[in-house]
């Protein structure tokens, strides 16, 4: 049997996501299986037993939907096909079903972010009010595109939501709000490339195929159905959830080493996004005590302010990058970070405080001209 085109796995894809309405991130999972199967079809799927699907998905519910929904649509595809008798009528477009796979272009179109405002005036007398970790969030997305530019929005947004978590556990374990061994620690990551970002590494998983600046390819989508090419380019990534991971698998479920499947948890782009658009207020009032009581905004306001904060670290780090190498840039930002982060009490009674950031401090430690 010849090997399935990219065009055959995102036709499978769509029929698993689409007509049997299986979870997308549970059918991305389950194409390759599907493949050495010799299940790549809906009609060789309709020809085959609930037994042969449900020792593919594991679960005699999902079997059974996925078979009759193979059975629905090869009994369409055959009615059409016998129905010769009428012209053809011209082809009208098709409305993307709601959850269907955007293609690359679509997907980073919808993580756009506020365009960064980079007037200094403005940016001198601004101050946001926000908690720690989305600004760290806010200084890894705005990083690599310095340190990491071949990487696109979606990459870069599920990369620093990586470095947040990461750094959230660790800052939980020093307070004693957690315990035990990370799931890195316990080796849930083992096998897994790993990229470094303000300091911290981070597990990733390649997304080969991911062509993200094409233009509405046919069958391109935003996950990968590609085999590895031979060349050395870097793809784009996904940060992993090991945590996740762990939490949803026991130590035999565990993907075999090197394994970078769709099957492993993500740091989505989007929940990054969101993060992002909903954690920088307005202080009530000029006077900080005020403000560090109780900030008010609305999206509109949050937004401005993620556009004033994003452009106030684009001029900063673009200062540096044509002074610094990419992994000198990456060691200097978490000390960028510490020195404007928000002043919160210490200890648990800080977990999760908010406080004012003058983007005003953020300026000044721009590397000035000699």
């Amino acid at each position: 049997m010849a090997m399935a085109s990219a065009g055959d796995l995102q036709a499978l894809l769509r029929f698993l996501s689409q007509d049997a309405k299986v979870p997308l991130a549970l059918a991305m999972g389950k194409v390759r299986d599907l493949r050495e199967a010799k299940l790549t079809t809906p009609a060789e799927i309709a020809k085959s037993d609930i037994q042969s699907i449900q020792a593919v998905f594991q679960d005699e519910k999902v079997a059974k939907q996925v078979l009759n929904a193979a059975k629905r649509v090869s009994k369409k595809r055959a009615v059409s096909d016998d129905a010769t008798e009428k012209p053809p009528s011209p082809a009208k477009k098709v409305k993307p079903y709601f959850g269907e796979p955007l293609s690359p272009a679509q997907l980073e179109a919808s993580l756009a972010l506020p365009e960064p405002c980079r007037d200094e005036e403005q940016l001198s007398a601004a101050t946001i009010y926000t908690n720690r970790a989305p600004l760290v969030l806010a200084f890894a997305v705005t990083l690599l595109k310095y340190t990491m530019p071949e990487q696109p929005l979606s990459s870069r947004l599920s990369l620093s939501q990586a470095v947040v978590s990461a750094n959230s556990r660790t800052k939980a374990v020093s307070i004693g709000l957690e315990s035990g061994k990370s799931a890195e620690e316990e080796g849930w990551g083992e096998g897994q490339p790993i990229v470094t970002v303000m300091g911290r590494e981070i597990r990733v998983m390649k997304r080969w195929g991911y062509d993200w600046a094409a233009k509405d390819e046919a069958d391109a989508t935003q996950e990968t159905m590609k085999e590895e090419p031979s060349n050395s380019d870097q793809p784009a990534l996904w940060g992993v959830d090991l945590e996740k991971l762990k939490q949803s698998n026991g130590p035999g479920a565990m993907p075999s080493r090197g394994s970078s499947g769709p099957q492993l948890p993500i740091y989505t782009a989007q929940s990054a996004r969101a993060y992002l658009l909903k954690s920088f207020e307005t202080p009530k009032s000029g006077s900080e005590q005020t403000a560090s009581k109780k900030a008010s905004g609305n999206a509109s306001d949050k937004e401005r302010n993620l556009a004033l904060l994003l452009g106030a670290l684009e001029l900063l780090f673009e200062s540096w990058s044509s002074v610094m190498c990419k992994d000198d840039l990456d060691k200097r930002a978490w000390g960028w970070y510490v020195r404007v982060r928000p002043e919160v009490e210490s200890g648990v009674a800080g977990w999760g405080g908010k406080g004012i950031v003058k983007l005003a401090d953020i300026l000044e430690l721009r590397r000035t001209a000699e």
